[in-house]
């Protein structure tokens, strides 16, 4: 799933031992076959494999999507799992 027109995805996975891992990327297909099969890339997953993708989020701007990305990695466990469960409601 790339974002297209400039777009960025922030996202949230779960790991093998339960924790959460946030980051944000322009090419979430690509990211996500980093963070399980790759040897270069986040040292947090890379140790906590399988991940498997749980929530994201589409940005205009790098910018945008970096400042949301620190909003999440804020949150506690409970609200990040909160956002979860409830990312089709409005």
């Amino acid at each position: 799933m790339k974002a297209r027109g400039g777009k960025y995805i922030v996202y949230v996975l779960l790991c093998a031992d339960k924790t959460f891992y946030v980051g944000s990327t322009n090419d979430l297909k690509k990211r996500l076959h980093s963070h399980n099969n790759l040897k270069s890339g986040a040292h947090y997953t890379k140790i906590r494999r399988p991940v498997v993708l749980k929530y994201s989020e589409i940005w205009k701007t790098y910018g945008a999507a970096r400042k949301r990305e620190g909003e999440i990695k804020k949150m506690k466990r409970e609200e990040k799992s909160f956002l979860i469960r409830n990312r089709f409601k409005n």
